[in-house]
């Protein structure tokens, strides 16, 4: 099988739910926002952020700060707050030493995505990004796959694998993508969706199944 990897960033490769908090509360002191404002923060961007988030933020709660500076002023503490286990990284590296192709295919904002990227030192280690950011699509739309494959410098129908947290993003569209799948568990399975070819509880545990792979 081809040694390509595509794996998803937040809740997968990087702690984004730790980053959120920090930040959040970072930016709620730095301005001074009330309590309601930080949770109304802390609900729309449970999932995703953009910089429209934050020009709504001003609009609700009367800011006089830009929203321009208060998007940036988020991804920056984000970047400082967000983290990836050392072993995570070691993990990373030694596929790379096993000549896999690694890829990362996240859904989010192009310049909050990099900026986690590089404050982690995963920008070191992968071959290519796609950003659905930046192409107005989001996983599981098949043309994100097929744009991070190229990136890489490689193609679908050479196979490979997708790993990642979000049953219908990542399992689902590597499915259709015609990659096999690694799941992280922790969300619901939805009804209906085909089965991951394997089923872990952390990130080192699906390397060392394509590590295996490798060796076989």
């Amino acid at each position: 099988m081809n040694r390509l990897a595509l794996f998803d960033l937040d809740g997968t490769l990087a702690d984004r739910q730790s980053a959120l908090n920090d930040a959040v509360t970072g930016l709620c002191r730095a301005h001074a926002l009330a309590p309601v404002a930080e949770q109304w923060l802390r609900t729309e961007l449970a999932d995703r952020a953009n910089a429209e988030d934050f020009a709504r933020l001003r609009e609700v709660f009367g800011l006089d700060t830009p929203a321009a500076q208060l998007w940036q002023e988020y991804v920056s503490l984000m970047a400082a707050a967000v983290t990836c286990r050392p072993e995570v990284l070691e993990s990373l590296t030694r596929m790379r030493e096993s000549a896999w192709t690694i890829g990362v295919i996240t859904n989010g904002a192009g310049d909050i995505q990099r900026a986690k990227l590089a404050a982690t030192g995963l920008d070191a280690l992968v071959d290519g990004v796609a950003v659905s950011g930046d192409l107005e699509m989001r996983k599981p739309d098949l043309r994100l796959f097929q744009l991070a494959a190229s990136r890489c410098g490689a193609s679908l129908e050479d196979g490979g694998w997708m790993i990642g947290d979000n049953p219908t993003g990542d399992i689902g569209g590597g499915h259709q993508a015609g990659l096999h799948t690694i799941w992280l568990r922790g969300r619901p399975w939805p009804d209906g969706l085909p089965a991951a070819h394997h089923v872990v509880d952390d990130v080192t545990d699906a390397i060392t199944i394509l590590l295996n792979e490798t060796s076989e």
